[in-house]
Parts: structure tokens; sequence; C-alpha cells
């Protein structure tokens, strides 16, 4: 029997719609987003309000936690763990958070291990963006003990996997597509980031840059919706913004200070590298120890303990320290102790799998980078370089630069500092995209065995159409004859190789398809008595169509969904026989999209007026007449 081709052995063909004689102008559009845009904006809109709220949550239990172990005190004020009076047995207070992760982990769920983003990475990729209900209540406890419990972490990655947990849950609750879940999956992860930092656009864009996989409006207009909903209920539930406000800096720096950028971006770029490399080589040296991973956290605690011993401020968010680098208020022994201690504590603790997110660290580590090299670039005012190299460091370690560039103007709403964060975050993400494969949150998905590019481009099959791959010099058989009168043609070992015979009518319409495994099968049941048949009789009519002027995506997609690999080609309205398009030809485009890629010409010369009118760099070549 032969394999599938232009139509299958089952009778189960749908014939595409004809829309008599209209063009493909009339068909595409710039977009292909539908009326069910509408609905999935209105549940975004409603997933924005419960972010907005388990945003809050978040951080009123990471400030109780924060009083209850360092203070001990029933308060949900977000203080820092700096000021407790522990002393020395302030280093058994981050084992004892992480023993408890630990537990909570292995006998809750080991998705509240890690940063968060790439888990929510995994669940949109790998889980059809289902995430566990379990999840969305046991992370945000987690991610509350961990940094509670002085660990140098962030709230964002875990208010991004928790409002993803929430927004996918209520997605579940409804009869949607796996792209409808993953976009309010998404909406419930920006608006989670939107309501904790007062930052709704700079959301929109890490869903963009990060989450999405695509730039459609089905999918942006919920999430920005969704951010925008949390961002004003942020005002009544937490206030206004900005987190980090900072003296204005000037409008216009100079070619000086803005080569400065570029030497921030280059050290920023260096210093993302080795934050990432410093992060997965704790994680490898984790892997090695003979002890369960339930156990790792607590080592990774007593890092963190040890750590606080020495740099006090190096515990918990540290959204007071940022404060303090973006004002240019804080000392060089602070500057170094963010660098040398936050660092070290950080890079072993998230290695451990404990919960916790990356932002506010690169943040801060970023900062005091940028305070170090304000003693020696020019004086742009108080926390300029700390504010480009936060943008920088951010966009280098999380391959994101525009969501760098406007996370750090939300932070502060200084507007002036546009052009040096676009610098200085671009030199970065260069720097890591050329010296890196990965960045610091597709690694752990990478690790996990599956490869994820971040590079949006149009699709070649997009540019290219039906009529500029179809085969023409096709063999058609005429419906009117009969199976007799074509036999020859029609036996199974003919040396023909086409496999997909069209028949036609005297007016060169498509009347319907046949195979020879068609012909072969009617033979045995019906004997000789089919070669008084005419092929019209036994071709299918009901065919799934290619036309001329439709995208190749359309036509591999119809391909996918039917499971053929060759269609014949119908003019629309005279359903005139024009070729066959199989799936060999649709690589042309592919290989047409490789060839630019990789094809290198000059195809512009520069003419100079010489003797002779000969063009630079030519040889004449000398006439044979």
């Amino acid at each position: 029997m032969d394999s599938k081709i232009g139509v299958t052995e089952k009778d189960e063909y749908t014939k595409t719609s004809d829309t008599g004689h209209s063009k493909s102008w009339d068909i595409l559009g710039d977009f292909t987003t539908t009326t069910r845009l509408l609905p999935i904006s209105t549940l975004a809109v409603a997933i924005g309000v419960v972010a907005a709220f388990v945003a809050l949550a978040l951080l009123r239990l990471i400030g109780l936690f924060t009083n209850l172990f360092y203070f001990g005190r029933w308060s949900t004020a977000l203080v820092s763990p700096a000021g407790n009076h522990w002393g020395i047995y302030g280093v058994l207070v981050p084992i004892g958070g992480a023993l408890i992760i630990g537990v909570m982990a292995r006998y809750g769920s080991e998705r509240i291990r890690g940063h968060g983003i790439p888990e929510a990475i995994e669940a949109i990729l790998i889980n059809g963006s289902r995430v566990e209900p379990k999840v969305a209540i046991l992370k945000p406890i987690s991610s509350a003990i961990s940094i509670g419990s002085g660990g140098p972490f962030g709230a964002e990655g875990p208010i991004i996997m928790t409002g993803g947990a929430f927004g996918s849950m209520i997605a579940q609750l409804f009869h949607l597509t796996s792209a409808e879940r993953k976009t309010l999956l998404v909406a419930g992860a920006s608006a989670g980031m939107s309501a904790t930092f007062a930052a709704p656009v700079a959301s929109v864009l890490l869903a963009v840059e990060l989450l999405l996989f695509e730039w459609k409006p089905r999918s942006l207009i919920p999430v920005a919706l969704a951010s925008a909903t949390a961002a004003v209920l942020r005002r009544y539930l937490l206030g206004f913004g900005p987190l980090f406000p900072v003296p204005q800096h000037p409008l216009f720096i100079g070619p000086t200070a803005l080569l400065g950028c570029v030497l921030v971006g280059l050290l920023a770029g260096g210093l993302s590298a080795l934050l990432t490399i410093s992060v997965y080589a704790a994680e490898d040296a984790f892997q090695h120890l003979r002890i369960h991973w339930m156990w790792w956290p607590a080592i990774g605690g007593l890092a963190i303990g040890i750590g606080g011993l020495i740099f006090p401020q190096a515990l918990g968010v540290g959204y007071d320290t940022i404060g303090g680098l973006l004002q240019g208020s804080v000392s060089t022994r602070v500057i170094l102790g963010v660098l040398l201690v936050k660092w070290f504590i950080w890079a072993v603790s998230l290695g451990s799998g404990t919960s916790g997110g990356v932002l506010a660290p690169l943040l801060m580590m970023g900062g005091a980078l940028g305070g170090l090299e304000a003693m020696i670039l020019p004086n742009e005012g108080a926390g300029f370089w700390p504010l480009v190299s936060m943008g920088a460091v951010l966009g280098g370690t999380m391959r994101s630069p525009f969501t760098s560039i406007v996370f750090a103007f939300e932070l502060t709403h200084d507007g002036n500092v546009f052009l040096p964060l676009l610098v200085g975050s671009v030199v970065a993400h260069a720097f890591t995209v050329l010296t890196l494969k990965r960045s610091i949150l597709t690694e752990k998905v990478a690790r996990r065995g599956y490869h994820l590019s971040r590079e949006y481009a149009v699709d070649p099959l997009e540019i290219l159409f039906v009529r500029e791959v179809m085969r023409t010099k096709v063999v058609v058989l005429p419906a009117a004859s009969t199976v007799g009168e074509m036999q020859s043609s029609l036996r199974p070992d003919h040396r023909q190789t086409q496999r997909l015979l069209p028949a036609v009518n005297r007016e060169g319409r498509l009347v319907g398809v046949l195979t020879r495994g068609d012909i072969r099968a009617h033979m045995e049941r019906e004997g000789n008595a089919v070669l008084l048949r005419t092929l019209g009789d036994l071709v299918r009519t009901d065919t799934v169509l290619a036309h001329p002027d439709e995208p190749l995506r359309m036509v591999v997609y119809r391909m996918a969904e039917k499971g053929f690999t060759r269609l014949p080609v119908v003019e629309r309205g005279s359903h005139k026989f024009l070729g066959l398009v199989s799936l060999d030809d649709l690589l042309k485009a592919r290989a047409r999209h490789l060839e630019e890629e990789r094809r290198r010409e000059r195809t512009l010369k520069l003419r100079f007026l010489l003797p002779g009118g000969r063009v630079s760099g030519e040889t004449e070549v000398p006439s044979t007449r």
C-alpha cells in the first residue's frame, strides 16, 4: 500500500474553502488575530487583578518571615536583616530556612526550586503551559522563607512563577488551546512583576523577550492589559513608584561620557558572564555531592550565614542598598562587600537549588560595579554610573536589553538616561552573546535536555508563495479516459516516479486525484471490469488543495493538519489545475533562506574616472574582434 502522499487511503478529506475570484491580498493580513482575542483579554484583566494581590501577599510574607526570623516579632513590614542582634548565632537562621525549603521541595513539589523564570519557561515550552495548583501555593511560601531567612534574592522570580501559576490555573478552568493558556500564564507572570516593581512596560517587554516566544497581537494585547491592570491596583495596594528615586541627571553627557558608557557595557558584560559561570559552577559542585539534593539548600544557607557575619548588607533583598548606590551615598566598603560577599553567597545558594529571584541581586551587583567605575569616569551626577551599570548587567545577564533599559527607567523615572542605558545595555548584551551560548535563565532549561532559541525573525515560508515553488511539468490524467486506455501508464511498476496523479476535464479543471495504490485496490475488488470505467469515476474528489497566491506557511500548516506531503495547486474560482506542490518543494524556501544567510557578494561597485573609462579594481578583458 502506498504511503501518504496527496491523499491517504482514508476518506477523511476536507476541501479548502474557495473564495471565488478573491486575491491573496483580500485574504492575508498583517496579523492572524481573531475575535478570540476579546475573551482572552477579559480573562487576562481578571488575572491581572489576582496577580496584584498575589504580589502583595508575597511581599507581606517576605516581611513577616524576616521579622520572625531575625527580630522575633509579628510584622509584615519589609525590613533589612542587617540590623539583627543575633550575632554569631545568625548563621543558623539561613540554615534553618533552607532546611524547611528542602523538605518542601522533596515532599511538596520539586518545581519550587530555582529562581522561577526557567521554571516558567519550562512550563510554557514543555508542559503545555500547565502548572500544578500546589506550585502556586508552595512557591511564594518557599521564596518568602528563603528571602526572609536572609537569602540574597529578589522577589521578582518567585512572583513571575507564582503569577504565572495562578494565570495557568485560571486558564485551565476553561476550554482553551495551549497557545491561549500560554498567553494567560505569561499575563499572570507579567502582572505579578508589574505589581512588584511598578514597572508595567518593562514587565510586558520581559514577557515578549523571554516568555512568549512570539510577537503577535493575540498574546501581546492580553499580557499588556494584565500588566496595566496590576500596575493600577499597585497604586492602591503598595503605593506609587518609582521604587528607587534618583536625582535628575543631565540630558546630554557628551562624547567622553558616551565612551565611558561603552566601557561600562564591556565591564558589565564581563561581570554578567562571570556571574552566570559562577552560578552553574556552584550547581555542578553540588551535583558531585553524595547526599540527597534536599540537603543542598542547607549548605547554601551556611554560606549565606557566614557571608552575613562578614557583610550583613548582603542578606535579604537589599532594596535599601540598591537605593543607596543610586543615590551615591554608600562607602567603598559597601561597594566591595556587595561585589565580593553578595556575589559569593548568591552564587552558592542559588546553585544549591533554593528558591529565590535573580533580578534584585543583579541590580545590586551591577550598581556596585558602577560605584567603582564612578571613581574613575567623568562625574555626571550622583548615582549615574551605578544606574547605567545596573541596566547593563541586567541586559547582559538576562539577554533582554530592551527590558533592562525600560526597567531601569521605570525603577527611577529618570528619562535622561535612556541613551546611556541603550549604549551600556547593548554593549553588555553583545559581549555575553559572543562569549556565552546561553543566559543564566536558559542554561537551566538546556541542562534539563531542551534547547531554546530566542531569535525572532520572519519565517521564510511567509515571504514565498506557492506559485514560486510548485512544479508545473507533471503527469496529468484526462478524466474522460478509461482505465484500460491508460493502463500502461498506471501500472504500479511503471518508471514514472510521480505518485500523486491529478485528473482534469477537457477545460483543464481539476476533477480529483488518484494514486497507483488506488488503481491497484480497485482492480483487486472489481477485476477486469474496472478497465471500462473512466478515471473520473474513480478519482477522489474531496481533495485538499493549495492555491498559487498562498504563502508556503499556510500550505505547511495544511499538510501538518491533514497528514499530506503533496497537494494539487488550482486557480481560485476557475478550479483550473496549475501544478503540484510537495514537501520537497517547500524545502526550496529554506534553501533560499540559507543562501541569503551565507552567501557574501558585493552588489555595489565604486566607479572612478580613470583613463579609458575603466572601473577601479576590475580587469579589462581584451576584445576578440
